[in-house]
């Protein structure tokens, strides 16, 4: 009988050894995993002609799956800064599927990014930017520059060029070097520097008011309902946008928040006061 006991006893150490080995070697993996971020991508030896083929391209609009995407972003430079607006309504093809979605990044205390796309992609790189611009100070010393940020997004989304990633967003900051600056990044790995830029499927509606108020000279006041003008033409045409109006200054003391605006009170506030939208009746 001890025998038998010694080998079952044996057997089960031996096992109890082999689970704590693999779970250590588990710990090990996921540990370097966590120091050079990836995502999952098709076990097939061409993941770009299996997405193509398989989700929406214009180099194949017979694909089964159709990726609708829908929201409205803006952001603009003046003498006093920098305008961030965005509207909070997420979409699936034509199922609303929230009206409460926060599609501005708070990257650290003087970097902001904006949501348009795959709300999972903007979340997740935008978030894992934070973490590097964070590390860039602690090495440096010093605050990373606006061009530094938008450059490492830029560069990270153009690895998975072709992969699937959707994302369409604008890095805003304000540096003693730069003054107010905006990249915007997307995610083909494009790059550009501008004043002024409008994202998502309401962004023409939005550039009709941007294009005819919008100044250099404007006030903070002036430039903040500019701003939120812009997106409630924009929830008021597209349907994909919608929900509230989140409102953001950046200037040399960094971002701060204006508020949460719900676009149906709004818009009968604006109505009455700019006696506009002549076509709705109350």
């Amino acid at each position: 009988m001890n025998s038998i006991g010694k080998q079952f006893s044996n057997s089960n150490h031996n096992n109890a050894l082999s689970e704590i080995q693999q779970i250590q070697n588990l710990r090990s993996s996921s540990h370097q995993l966590e120091l050079s971020p990836s995502i999952s991508i098709p076990p097939i030896s061409q993941p770009t002609d299996f997405l193509r083929a398989h989700t929406d391209d214009s180099k194949n609009p017979d694909c089964k799956i159709k990726i609708a995407h829908g929201t409205t972003t803006l952001a603009f430079r003046f003498k006093e800064g920098i305008i961030v607006a965005v509207d909070s309504r997420a979409t699936a093809g034509n199922w609303i599927a929230s009206q409460t979605v926060n599609k501005v990044i708070r990257i650290n205390p003087m970097l902001l990014g904006t949501m348009a796309g795959g709300a999972a992609d903007c979340q997740f790189w935008e978030t894992w930017l934070g973490t590097q611009c964070r590390l860039h100070e602690l090495r440096e010393k010093e605050r990373i520059s606006v061009a530094a940020a938008s450059k490492i997004l830029s560069n990270l989304v153009y690895q998975y060029k072709g992969m699937g990633l959707s994302m369409g967003t604008m890095i805003c900051g304000h540096t003693k070097k730069e003054g107010p600056t905006i990249y915007y990044v997307d995610s083909d790995g494009t790059r550009l520097k501008g004043d002024l830029f409008c994202v998502g499927s309401g962004q023409t509606f939005a550039y009709g008011v941007l294009d005819s108020e919008y100044h250099w000279d404007l006030s903070v006041e002036e430039a903040l309902y500019l701003g939120k003008r812009s997106i409630l033409a924009a929830t008021h045409r597209d349907a994909y946008s919608g929900g509230s109006i989140n409102l953001y200054h950046v200037n040399e003391q960094g971002w701060t928040y204006h508020g949460n605006y719900n676009v149906g009170d709004l818009f009968w506030e604006v109505k009455e006061k700019e006696q506009s939208f002549v076509n709705v009746e109350a």
